[in-house]
């Protein structure tokens, strides 16, 4: 990541908009949107793959799910926040059980960069289907976009629901209706 670069952008932007780079306020925002920038792009700089560690256990080939991964992303179009939660339902081909927590560090570093919620979705599911090997993979993305509750269209509270499948989930289904069902239940 280049920081000195980032903090260049970010005085030119403020003079652009009229502001005063210089003003009391203003004078370390250049340096403070740096940083930030370093970490919520981390996604960038990370491979998901490299966070992927498997427990030999032989499974039973049934469904694991985990519901309700926090995440906070970017919209690459508006370069605004969008934030909700991510479901996770896999089933994990023998000897390739994935630690729980392996699928929310997953969602967090493919979030952190511009990103959009239907390709997240699909780069998760893609990362469990082909380097996890899993039988099948779904996942369930709830979120809100600030692009739309700032701009354009001004409607705050709004969700933006997705899915995404792949193996068994595309092929079969009644395993799709099992997962998404799973996926959809409310928090408990």
């Amino acid at each position: 990541m280049d920081k000195e670069r980032i903090r260049f952008a970010v005085r030119e932007l403020l003079i652009a908009i009229g502001e005063d780079p210089d003003r009391e306020g203003l004078k370390e925002t250049p340096e403070r949107i740096s940083n930030m920038y370093s970490e919520i792009f981390a996604g960038l700089e990370t491979s998901p793959q490299s966070v992927l560690k498997y427990f030999g256990e032989s499974c039973t080939e049934e469904m694991v799910v985990v519901k309700d991964i926090p995440f906070y992303s970017m919209c690459e179009h508006h370069l605004l926040p969008f934030y909700g939660t991510a479901s996770i339902c896999y089933i994990p081909a023998p000897g390739r059980l994935l630690g729980l927590s392996k699928l929310a560090r997953v969602v967090d570093i493919c979030a952190k960069k511009p990103q959009l919620q239907e390709r997240l979705g699909a780069e998760i599911v893609n990362i469990l289907e082909n380097d996890a090997q899993a039988i099948g993979a779904a996942i369930l993305i709830k979120a809100e976009h600030l692009c739309m509750n700032m701009r354009g269209i001004r409607k705050p509270g709004t969700k933006t629901v997705t899915t995404c499948f792949a193996g068994i989930f595309k092929t079969d289904d009644k395993a799709r209706k099992e997962a998404l069902q799973l996926l959809s239940l409310e928090k408990d």
